[in-house]
């Protein structure tokens, strides 16, 4: 089955640890073979541990395109893949973040730690303020990511975020159900402030 076309490659965010069982492992390869049967290519952080490693390795035996970009300082600690179809080495943390951003036509986050969470929550207020309409999703593995929702629903509450902004990201345990909203999202641009699409 081929992509979308308003969705070719996807940028998955996720661990530079395995996380604890087998559940988070098997479900980070499951999602890497998906993608690549999917002709959607991966692009993630480029190092070859954790479940970064595991999503990527599974795209690639796959067939897929799996795209690495990944600081130079972060080569030795992360253990940068060396068997990517591309492997971007940049200088900073920010320009892997922008580099991975640019390249992808969507984000995807596994469970991941700190990280993880900061570079969906930097690509998630980008689209808050209009910088990009491309969309987000969580992919739940065995709850994971419940006690963010709750948080996020009290952010809500708290008159912190507005609803609308709360619904920019989709959550699912099943990753090909948020593919499917990732190709019947409507790609439009919308500013926090305004309301008003950029010109």
């Amino acid at each position: 089955m081929g992509g979308s076309p308003l969705v070719k490659r996807v940028c998955v965010f996720c661990g530079s640890s395995p996380g604890k069982g087998t559940v988070y492992t098997e479900q980070a390869a499951a999602l890497g073979k998906l993608l690549a049967e999917r002709g959607i290519g991966l692009v993630y952080g480029g190092a070859s541990v954790g479940t970064m490693g595991v999503v990527a390795d599974a795209a690639l035996a796959a067939g897929g395109e799996v795209i690495g970009v990944i600081p130079g300082h972060l080569m030795d600690a992360e253990v940068g893949h060396h068997g990517l179809t591309e492997l971007h080495v940049v200088a900073t943390m920010h320009e892997r973040k922008a580099k991975m951003a640019e390249l992808s036509d969507g984000f995807l986050a596994l469970p991941g730690g700190a990280g993880t969470l900061e570079e969906l929550f930097e690509v998630w207020t980008w689209a808050q303020l209009g910088l990009h309409a491309k969309p987000l999703g969580l992919v739940d593995v065995a709850g994971y990511f419940q006690p963010l929702r709750q948080f996020v629903d009290h952010m809500v509450d708290e008159g912190f975020l507005r609803p609308q902004h709360r619904e920019m990201v989709s959550v699912d345990p099943d990753p090909r159900v948020l593919l499917e909203i990732f190709e019947s999202h409507n790609g439009v641009a919308v500013n926090k402030w305004t309301g008003q699409t950029p010109n």
